[in-house]
Formats: structure tokens, C-alpha cells, sequence
């Protein structure tokens, strides 16, 4: 409980300088970059109205989870380091993406797994190492239904408070256990709280991840109600937007009931809601 208390102070108190962020980069997209800074492909869509009548295939879009045949601590690709986040997707074709931030939780990842699954859409999970070692199940589980996850810490820090070995440690701790349990290296890393420094944008490039901000704070964390998070999505729909939610860190039932309102409406709304590429 005391945890929770500490996630929605810090928060709230951040809430406005990640908006204030958003707004001043709101030209960018989701893009990788290669040793040289190169951008890669910037996004795959993912299913959108026209899949729930002509669903893919597994082959066409399920990740194959970890059997045992990959290595475990891969060397990761370096990348260009960035000196700011990742606010925005492309807006081609009406993109939008959906991340989910401090799982996985067993009480309430699970049901929003399955209204993705329900509209065939992928999504971003920013996982925090210590619940992907209680959960691996959950992990396995988004592998096989090819959502997209990404590192979040191990214990979800305030990072700007801690010495660079320190942020390293969360962050490296995290890479090595979501590589275990999804099967590869994360390619995306999102700082608690939104809270950036000079350590976190230099230490992701050099374990290969690109650092993943969002558009749209949904509030979620702050349980403001069922009907404040509908709307919030709803009117903050727009072709490009990255939209934040959690499904741990709190009770997150009222996630799990929204959810189930406002993705159908996207979707009936012409909305494609996609997950960046993989690199190879």
C-alpha cells in the first residue's frame, strides 16, 4: 500500500513536466536507429476493425516464445543516444499504439490480455523486472500473443534520485529476466514516472533499447474512475498518440472496465492501433 501511496505522489508531480515534454516533441515517431544513428523501419500496423472479420494467421504475427535454444545475456545492439524520448508514433493510416506500464499483475493483466485478444490488437508492455519474476506466465503469454514489451526497472524507481550503477543495475536486471521469460532482449525501455536523465537515455543505447515516452496519460494510476479514463482516451484520440495505462502498480480494475469501452470504440472509429517493428 505504502507503494502504491509513492507511485501516485511522484506521479502526480511529474504528470505535468511529461506533458509539457509531449507537447514540445510532437514531431516524432517510433523509429530505431543503427549503430551509425540510421532510422529503421518505424512501425508494423496490427490488426484494426478488418481483422476482426479476416483474422491473421499465428504465423503472420505471433512472436515464438523462449525454448531454450537461444542464449541467455545476448549482446545488444548498440544504438544512437538519444536526448530525449519518443512522444509519438507516425500518423500513417490513423496509427495509434497502446502501452501498459508496471505489470504484469495477476489480478488485472490477465483480463486485459484478453480484450486484446478478444479485437485481435497488439500492444507495448513496460514490465518491471521484480513482477515478471513472479509472473512469468504473463510474460510467456504476450510473447505468444505477439504483443511488444519493453524494460521498465526492476523495482520502479525514481531514477533521477539514484548514481548511474544504480540505474543500471534496474535496468540490466530487467533486460536479463524479460529475455528469459519473452524470449529476447527488450528493444524499448521506459523510465518510471516519466522521469529522464542523461544516465538513462546513455545506458539504454547501450543495451539496445530506445526510450518510450507516450502521448495521452489516461490517470489511470490516480483511479480518477471508469468514466474520467473513457473519456480521457476518447478525446485524446488522434492519428499518432502513444496512450498510457497501467496494469499493476495499484487497482487497476477500473483499467480492466475501461478498456473494454474505449477500444471498441477506436476501432469502430477507424483506428489501427500497431506496435513498432522488431529489428533483426
Amino acid at each position: 500500500m505504502q507503494k502504491d501511496q509513492l507511485f501516485t505522489r511522484r506521479r502526480m508531480l511529474l504528470a505535468g513536466a511529461a506533458a509539457l515534454g509531449a507537447a514540445g516533441t510532437a514531431g516524432l515517431i517510433v523509429a530505431g536507429a543503427d549503430e551509425e544513428g540510421t532510422p529503421t523501419a518505424a512501425s508494423a500496423p496490427a490488426p484494426g476493425p478488418q481483422a476482426r472479420q479476416a483474422p491473421l494467421k499465428s504465423s503472420a504475427f505471433r512472436l515464438q516464445p523462449l525454448t531454450g535454444g537461444a542464449p541467455p545475456h545476448s549482446v545488444p545492439r548498440r544504438l544512437k543516444v538519444r536526448t530525449e524520448p519518443i512522444f509519438r508514433i507516425s500518423e500513417h493510416g490513423r496509427q495509434m499504439m497502446l502501452t501498459f506500464d508496471d505489470g504484469p499483475n495477476p489480478d488485472y493483466t490477465p483480463h486485459i490480455l484478453d480484450t486484446l485478444a478478444r479485437h485481435d490488437v497488439r500492444a507495448m508492455f513496460f514490465l518491471c523486472g521484480e513482477c515478471v519474476e513472479a509472473n512469468p506466465h504473463l510474460v510467456a503469454r504476450m510473447a505468444q500473443d505477439g504483443h511488444v514489451v519493453g524494460n521498465h526497472t526492476w523495482t520502479h524507481p525514481l531514477l533521477t534520485t539514484l548514481d548511474r550503477s544504480e540505474i543500471e543495475s534496474e535496468m540490466e536486471r530487467t533486460s536479463h529476466i524479460i529475455e528469459k521469460t519473452y524470449g529476447e532482449l527488450p528493444q524499448w525501455f521506459r523510465a518510471p514516472y516519466g522521469a529522464w536523465n542523461k544516465a538513462t537515455f546513455q545506458l539504454g543505447a547501450e543495451m539496445g533499447m530506445e526510450p518510450m515516452a507516450w502521448t495521452i496519460d489516461t490517470t489511470d494510476w490516480d483511479t480518477p474512475g471508469t468514466g474520467v479514463i473513457i473519456d480521457r482516451v476518447e478525446r485524446g484520440a488522434a492519428p499518432g498518440v502513444v496512450i498510457l495505462s497501467h496494469d499493476a502498480g495499484g487497482d487497476r480494475s477500473q483499467t480492466v472496465a475501461a478498456i473494454q469501452k474505449w477500444l471498441p470504440h477506436l476501432l469502430d472509429s477507424g483506428y489501427r492501433l500497431t506496435v513498432p517493428n522488431r529489428r533483426v
